[in-house]
């Protein structure tokens, strides 16, 4: 298996560059970062499982900037969205950064999506939450389009451009590999549909057999990255066995000399 992180960088933990030749450094293959725009002051929606809202949420630095720094600071680092909020963001837009990271980077892109939990969040955009699966399925389409032609146009139900020219197109062809959040059977099909990989969560259940089922429905061996990852020599057995082929141990938020100290660790565990 390879070993990467998922964390939330913000303006008070470790610089996203410094994280990014740490991680390089002790031979972690990539990092995902986590994305909200902003949290809504007064939020219908409660955090899963009803904890209170870690304060990371609210000061999470935008991931395409991030990520471009720890690009520039790296040279084999894989750098990846865990996840982009698709329903938040305008897909013409969203194309560029994509493809401008992977030109940057030379080609170490991996897009991760989702459809987001967070309601009111989602409602400050303009986005009906009853319709934010339909939506996030829209704008990939379109932007996968924006990405393969010179000449690009979509006309959807939710996304509806004439012809446009959008430069860099993505060093990896046809684009940066799609991997999809999420437990549910749509996720199951968006993997089969559009994904480059499934990026479940640690927890999820029957896991091996899950992970069967999405190859097969795709019809092909989808790559498998276990977002957020418990540090423990039997949990990572158990990955293995499953079939996983990337764990993505959860970083904490921390300034830089707790964060390299908690890096050792996570290193030392994967054997690196």
């Amino acid at each position: 298996m390879k070993f990467g992180i998922s964390t939330f960088v913000t303006d008070e933990g470790i610089a996203p560059a410094e994280l990014g030749k740490a991680l390089e450094e002790r031979g972690f293959d990539s990092m995902f970062l986590a994305e909200h725009t902003h949290i809504p002051a007064s939020r219908e929606t409660p955090y899963p499982g009803g904890e209170p809202l870690p304060r990371i949420y609210y000061r999470t630095l935008d991931p395409f900037v991030s990520l471009t720094a720890a690009a520039t600071a790296t040279e084999h680092l894989l750098v990846a969205t865990g996840i982009a909020l698709v329903i938040e963001r305008d897909p013409i837009t969203t194309a560029k950064e994509v493809a401008s990271l992977d030109h940057i980077s030379g080609g170490r892109v991996i897009f991760g999506v989702g459809a987001g939990w967070n309601r009111e969040e989602m409602r400050n955009h303009g986005t009906d939450p009853a319709r934010r699966g339909a939506l996030m399925d829209e704008r990939i389409r379109a932007m996968r389009e924006i990405w393969a032609r010179d000449e690009a146009e979509f006309h959807g139900e939710h996304v509806d451009f004439d012809p446009i020219h959008s430069w860099p197109k993505p060093v990896q062809q046809p684009h940066p590999p799609i991997y999809v959040g999420g437990e549910s059977e749509r996720s199951v099909a968006r993997v089969a549909e559009y994904g480059g990989g499934w990026l479940p969560r640690a927890g999820t259940e029957d896991l091996g057999a899950r992970i069967e089922r999405v190859r097969e429905q795709a019809g092909r061996r989808v790559p498998v990255s276990v977002y957020a990852a418990p540090h423990d020599a039997s949990t990572l057995e158990d990955y293995a066995q499953a079939g996983v082929d990337r764990v993505l141990f959860y970083l904490p938020t921390k300034p830089r000399d707790a964060t390299l100290e908690y890096l050792d660790r996570l290193a030392e565990t994967a054997g690196m």
